[in-house]
């Protein structure tokens, strides 16, 4: 609109119908580009968290932790309880998908973990698990 008395009319009926809105809004006069800012109140839930609940497996982050990030948070865990862990093995209870990854992509530090600690380290597969819990035992 080239006319800026055509801009307010398009802005006066603008903020007529606005009015009879019941959720509060607020406009912005119609810019030199013919653009209008307004905001609007939210009533009610957006649709999408009134349809759905967060994940149970993620906690509605929407993310896991990789397998190799839980290999490695289980090697720190290691670390730190190596001393009120006694006995001669450790045992890591860990979701299977885990212990598949210790097994295959993680074998070397495994070994090297079990030299470090002068134990034999067992892996015991739990399918109850959620992917990123585990248990460490001697």
């Amino acid at each position: 609109m080239e006319k800026s008395a055509n801009r307010d009319k398009v802005y006066k009926a603008l903020l007529k119908e606005l009015k009879k809105d019941k959720a509060k809004t607020t406009a912005v006069r119609i810019s030199e580009l013919g653009l209008v800012e307004m905001t609007r109140k939210r009533t009610h839930e957006s649709l999408g968290r009134l349809l759905y609940e967060p994940c149970f497996y993620c906690d509605g982050t929407g993310h896991l932790k990789s397998k190799t990030t839980v290999c490695h948070e289980i090697f720190r865990q290691m670390r730190r309880e190596k001393d009120s862990l006694p006995g001669y093995k450790i045992t890591v209870s860990a979701h299977p998908a885990v212990c598949d990854a210790l097994e295959r992509e993680e074998k070397d530090a495994l070994e090297e973990a079990s030299k470090r600690f002068q134990r034999r380290i067992e892996l015991q597969p739990r399918t109850e698990y959620h992917l990123e819990q585990f248990d460490l035992t001697s």
